[in-house]
């Protein structure tokens, strides 16, 4: 695993100096979230031009975009799923040559089957890592049996000792999965707004929103947070420190699952063919396991993933699971910016 001490580091960078570059390659600069800039993940590319590319970080997905739209410059940029569609249509993106990219036909179907990442205008996405948002719990002093539903966010008796996201679409994908909707691409203003006073009455309970995996392994590791809705990263954080957490997936009303990838910039300054070698790099077979060992993520590319053993993928909570996953594949844009604005209000206690 992936040291905490290395991603807080890293974390800490990104939070400081946000988009401050990680000089090393100055062909090809990586846009990313924090603690991705692990050799693991790119051995082809490290072997082929003797140094990691440079790296700017993000902390979440709506600043990266407030930045490229802004005028930074970089060639590639990891964003999930639901920011593509943002990306086409701010003409910030240009499709990828797949035929440049071997494994590309390795990636598994359901993470390309929409034609925002890939039309008549060619393939503006390449899926590489996914995972899944769920419940974390201190399995020492929270009994299993409340993290059955995820109304344990309600339970009085858990008040300023719970943790939510600092993010949109997961905070979202809990207070809709809360109220009975797995499918965010058809949402209702009923459904919304019930979902929104699940979101308000859960609020009073929130000891913080957090913001990246080491700060809520920090919270919950100092005790000041004991139930969380958790990335798979945060959970591999503090089991590599032996600190007893859980991570339920299949809570009565279910979980949420996410992907995300690369895009690769228009007009962008570094070099095109290291562009391909670094996505070429990060859908290899090792990439895989570098990726579950370091983060606790499973990659995009099936074939690389049927290497692994089982499990290995139980202990990381990536293998399949029977229950029920909102995707948060892509939704309509004026959907996300009310979900934007209505979180904004619902922090500030609104």
């Amino acid at each position: 695993m992936k040291k905490l001490s290395l991603l807080l580091a890293s974390t800490a960078t990104a939070l400081t100096f946000s988009t401050a570059a990680r000089a090393a390659d100055a062909e090809l600069t990586v846009f990313d979230w924090a603690g991705f800039e692990d050799q693991s993940l790119i051995e082809g590319y490290v072997a082929k031009h003797g140094q990691l590319p440079t790296y700017a970080f993000f902390a979440d997905d709506d600043e990266a975009f407030q930045k490229m739209s802004s005028g930074f410059k970089a060639d590639v940029a990891h964003p999930c799923s639901q920011m593509v569609s943002k990306y086409r249509e701010a003409d910030l993106i240009e499709p990828w040559d797949v035929s440049r990219i071997p494994e590309y036909g390795n990636i598994a179907p359901r993470f390309k089957d929409s034609k925002i990442f890939a039309d008549d205008g060619g393939v503006w996405f390449i899926p590489t890592d996914y995972a899944y948002t769920a419940v974390a719990w201190n399995t020492k002093d929270v009994p299993e049996a409340d993290v059955a539903s995820l109304n344990v966010f309600k339970d009085p008796k858990y008040a300023g000792r719970i943790s939510l996201p600092d993010n949109t679409d997961d905070v979202w994908s809990l207070a809709l999965l809360a109220t009975g909707v797995t499918n965010w691409t058809e949402v209702t203003d009923e459904q919304f707004a019930a979902a929104a006073a699940w979101l308000r009455e859960v609020h009073p309970n929130v000891r913080a929103y957090w913001s990246d995996p080491s700060e809520l392994s920090q919270l919950m590791a100092s005790g000041e947070v004991l139930v969380a809705w958790s990335w798979n990263d945060s959970i591999a954080l503090m089991r590599e420190e032996n600190f007893p957490v859980g991570f339920q997936r299949t809570a009565a009303e279910g979980a949420s699952s996410w992907f995300c990838g690369y895009v690769n910039f228009k007009d962008a300054p570094g070099n095109e063919d290291k562009a391909y070698d670094f996505i070429n790099a990060w859908l290899d077979h090792g990439s895989a396991k570098g990726l579950l060992a370091n983060f606790g993520y499973a990659h995009s590319n099936d074939a690389a993933m049927a290497a692994i053993p089982a499990e290995e993928l139980v202990a990381a909570d990536v293998n399949p699971i029977d229950g029920t996953l909102l995707a948060q594949t892509p939704i309509d844009h004026a959907m996300r910016e009310r979900m934007l604005e209505e979180f904004e209000l619902i922090k500030t206690g609104f």
